[in-house]
């Protein structure tokens, strides 16, 4: 089985929709998700996700199911440095998250004193149970750190949805602590993340990471990736954001 997880297109998030070049990029994906034989679609609630699936489910002719799941990871923390207001727990300064060893840790991530104040660990987990719930319908069970696969097939699955979702879901695909993907790496708009099942030995299957981030259907068309997740690369930078 594959999974193609795509984050929405470059955001208007006043208006939880997409921007001109969000738009463009949903178009663009639609011509390449559109040739694709996918089983069955899953879309965030918000809008903005919806938004960049729309293009695509109405040029072949398709639908998605809503999942509430697939809302945009909402836990917000006191991070450290900020405590007059709390925050997105995916974004820390990198001199404050890494000192702390739990955050590498698959496990107990949410353990730590910040996350557990918010009850981190019950919205995390509230995700990937549903997620593997989904998994099962589709013939692949959880079991330990890998999936057992009772209806072993070809399908492919389409989630869009969000970056601080995604990296949730890629957590429990992978057994990385989500902390790690949320700090380490960055899917820009209308990305799309590629997963496939390996299965060396009957019934037993394993999600292995195919395509992260691809974004070949926006270089296709000259259209550059939006910086949306990103910070400056280089401290001295006068237009690219540094918080």
């Amino acid at each position: 089985m594959k999974l193609m997880i795509i984050r929405h297109g470059d955001p208007d998030y006043v208006n939880d929709s997409l921007t001109k070049k969000g738009w463009r990029e949903a178009e663009f994906l639609s011509e390449w998700i559109g040739g694709i034989d996918v089983k069955a679609f899953y879309v965030s609630p918000l809008g903005r996700a919806k938004d960049t699936a729309k293009l695509t489910l109405e040029k072949i002719g398709r639908t998605a199911t809503e999942c509430a799941w697939l809302h945009e990871f909402d836990a917000p923390i006191h991070r450290p440095d900020v405590t007059h207001k709390k925050m997105i727990p995916w974004d820390w300064l990198p001199q404050d998250w890494t000192k702390e060893p739990l955050f590498y840790d698959c496990n107990g991530w949410a353990d730590h004193p910040v996350m557990a104040e918010s009850d981190v660990k019950s919205k995390y987990n509230w995700v990937i149970e549903s997620f593997d719930a989904l998994l099962a319908e589709h013939g692949y069970v959880r079991e330990k750190n890998y999936y057992r696969a009772l209806r072993a097939n070809r399908d492919t699955l389409v989630f869009f949805c969000h970056f601080g979702l995604e990296c949730v879901l890629l957590s429990r695909l992978l057994d990385v602590s989500p902390m790690v993907l949320w700090h380490h790496t960055c899917a820009a708009p209308s990305s799309v993340t590629t997963l496939a099942t390996e299965e060396r030995r009957e019934g037993i299957a394993l999600f292995r990471m195919t395509g992260f981030g691809e974004i070949s259907h926006l270089r296709a068309h000259g259209e550059e990736p939006s910086f949306q997740a990103r910070f400056c690369e280089t401290f001295d930078s006068g237009t690219e954001r540094h918080d």
